[in-house]
């Protein structure tokens, strides 16, 4: 199954957050932090402005993103975690 999102809404897959700290310290599930950065892997046709003019997005499919910690909604489709987030929640584009 494929998500289309609509509006200004983006489909965000989380990157894993890292197994083991920089010191090489190994860290269990539990103590692992939500994750915030993340990869678009789709992007909705963007949003209407109060004059009826078509406002698109500023990011794109495959950007890394970072986005707040408990914004947007969380869905599984076929086993996959994803996240909808609007556009406006988003904090950064990684280059």
């Amino acid at each position: 199954m494929k998500i289309k999102p609509l509006a200004d809404r983006v489909v965000v897959k989380a990157v894993d957050p890292e197994e083991k700290t920089k010191g090489g310290i190994f860290l269990p599930d539990t103590a692992k932090e939500k994750p915030q950065e993340g990869k678009i892997t789709a992007v909705g046709p963007g949003k209407h402005s109060d004059t009826g003019q078509l406002i698109k997005p500023a990011v794109k499919t495959g950007d890394r993103v970072l986005y707040s910690k408990y914004g947007g909604t969380e869905v599984t489709v076929d086993g996959e975690e994803y996240l909808i987030i609007r556009e406006n929640e988003l904090l950064a584009i990684l280059g």
